[in-house]
């Protein structure tokens, strides 16, 4: 296994940066974190159209730019550095990655050319008000005519309200099954839900004998959506380590600068402790994060194991390497101005998204027979 980049795909990594630097600075991210939409429709239009961004990891049949997880990788770790604001996370990694995994060529030709160009925003709905990444669910789903209608309601879904094509997991008399459901379908409501990471946005639909289109076959959604989550995983655990490169380049970065008693802070040893802490972190959760994304790429049976290592060590990496960036910063740290509250915030909100290191380390043990 190859643990480095080629130059192809260090030359995207530096696009994207470029791009990011430019269209996410901090500035953009405190104005779309304090709106409702929470992204910029032009970026994410030229995302779509110039750069193919959306549909990186989609296969040209179907409109995208046929590359794969590894690729995709890279660009979720320099959104996750650049606290990028936008449906991107929802889109790619949820929905367009569980079509990817449907078996359903009619659903992905009907869908993932818009997803491509980037002219569907697009999301997954499996948690209900219990919160529960288990994938069981309240939500039902009954035959209706030539399709099924859908009853219930699902929670904490990401770009819920901004979803114009939103994929829901439901249970029908033959089990576990997946449904596509587009944005003003009858009897569907969204509302926004308050977060303590403004940006990354969420709602709480509610459906009540909504029309829906079977993805898949009927009852077959559980293979499906574990499989997708798998490789979300492995994506969301990129976003942690771009996070957690981030704050220590900023860390670092300050201790060099700031002085205090005539001398850099850095030259302090509990300063050093806790930078080289922070190293250890961030380098262990890129071997972990690269493993999930390699087995991603090669549909490897240790997929499971992989995305679960990545997820929860990338967690609690991110999390103190976040934490301990605001400790360095000291008084300033704590401000609403400076930035580091922005991933600290967004460190708490992706350790508990798809899964919490506890929940993954369970996955763990089951899957390895422990």
């Amino acid at each position: 296994m190859n643990f480095g980049f080629s130059q192809d795909q260090e030359e995207l990594r530096s696009m994207v940066k470029r791009f990011l630097d430019d269209k996410s600075p901090e500035t953009e991210v405190r104005r779309l974190m304090a709106t409702d939409e929470g992204y910029d429709p032009a970026v994410w239009a030229q995302m779509g159209a110039e750069m193919g961004l959306q549909g990186l990891g989609i296969p040209e049949e179907f409109g995208g730019q046929g590359f794969g997880p590894v690729e995709l990788y890279v660009v979720f770790e320099e959104m996750g550095a650049a606290l990028y604001c936008g449906p991107y996370f929802s889109t790619v990694a949820l929905a367009a990655g569980t079509l990817l995994e449907s078996g359903d060529d009619a659903a992905k030709q009907a869908y993932l050319p818009g997803i491509a160009a980037g002219e569907t925003i697009a999301t997954l709905a499996i948690l209900d008000d219990r919160g529960n990444w288990d994938l069981s669910t309240t939500t039902t789903a009954s035959a209706s005519g030539d399709g099924f209608t859908i009853s219930g309601e699902k929670n904490y879904v990401t770009d819920g309200s901004l979803a114009s094509l939103i994929l829901v997991t439901a249970t029908t008399e033959k089990g576990l099954s997946l449904f596509a459901v587009e944005k003003g379908a009858a009897g569907l409501t969204a509302t926004a839900l308050p977060t303590m990471d403004q940006t990354r946005k969420q709602s709480r639909l509610e459906f009540a004998n909504t029309p829906a289109r079977l993805i898949g076959t009927e009852g077959g959604a559980l293979a499906i959506v574990t499989v997708a989550l798998q490789k979300a995983a492995a994506f969301l655990a990129a976003e942690q380590v771009g996070g957690a490169q981030r704050v220590l380049t900023n860390a670092v970065d300050y201790a060099k600068n700031r002085l205090q008693f005539g001398r850099p802070i850095g030259s302090f040893q509990a300063i050093k402790h806790k930078c080289a802490d922070m190293l250890l972190d961030v380098e262990s959760a890129k071997s972990a994060a690269y493993y999930a994304a390699y087995a991603a790429q090669e549909n490897s049976d240790e997929l499971p194991i992989a995305a679960s290592l990545a997820k929860s060590f990338c967690s609690e990496a991110y999390f103190h390497c976040a934490a301990e960036n605001i400790q360095i910063h000291g008084g300033i740290g704590f401000t609403w101005e400076h930035h580091a509250h922005l991933y600290f915030k967004r460190a708490k909100s992706s350790e508990i998204f798809l899964g919490d290191p506890t929940f993954h380390r369970e996955l763990l043990a089951d899957r390895l027979g422990i």
